[in-house]
């Protein structure tokens, strides 16, 4: 088994495709379900499959994000640049973070339109694209 994607509902569909754009996300496919409600497909450019969905149901009202989720992380290659890239697009990254040490990643937060966090991650020369065991010894 894997993990196909990230499924996250959002309040305002539109609102929600400026930001994850801005972030570097493309549209791969889009569904109307008949009933007002779409799903939107994301990944970025180098992904070879979807990475996130969006899924819009504006009869159940504003997204609560509530305490259940935490964040989503997302590989970044040089952090410096992706802020100014965000910053330039009209987002709001936070503070360049070292939470490993000098010899760990680099890290910073930013949160979407309804609330969701999500810490881009830059990570160590050498380091391989996701955690492994060797993170955790």
């Amino acid at each position: 088994m894997r993990t196909l994607f990230v499924s996250y509902r959002v309040t305002d569909l539109e609102r929600s495709l400026r930001f994850y754009t801005a972030l570097g996300y493309g549209v791969l496919g889009r569904v109307e379900t008949g009933d007002g409600s779409h799903l939107v497909v994301l990944k970025f450019p180098e992904e070879t499959a979807a990475s996130l969905e969006l899924v819009h149901r504006p009869a159940e009202g504003a997204v609560d994000v509530g305490s259940g989720v935490d964040h989503l992380a997302i590989r970044v290659d040089g952090l410096a640049g992706t802020l100014e890239a965000l910053a330039e697009a009209g987002l709001h990254p936070g503070p360049v973070q070292r939470p490993g040490g000098p010899a760990g990643p680099k890290t910073s937060w930013l949160t979407d339109p309804d609330g969701y966090r999500i810490e881009l991650v830059e990570w160590p020369a050498g380091h391989p694209d996701g955690m492994t065991a060797a993170d955790f010894s």
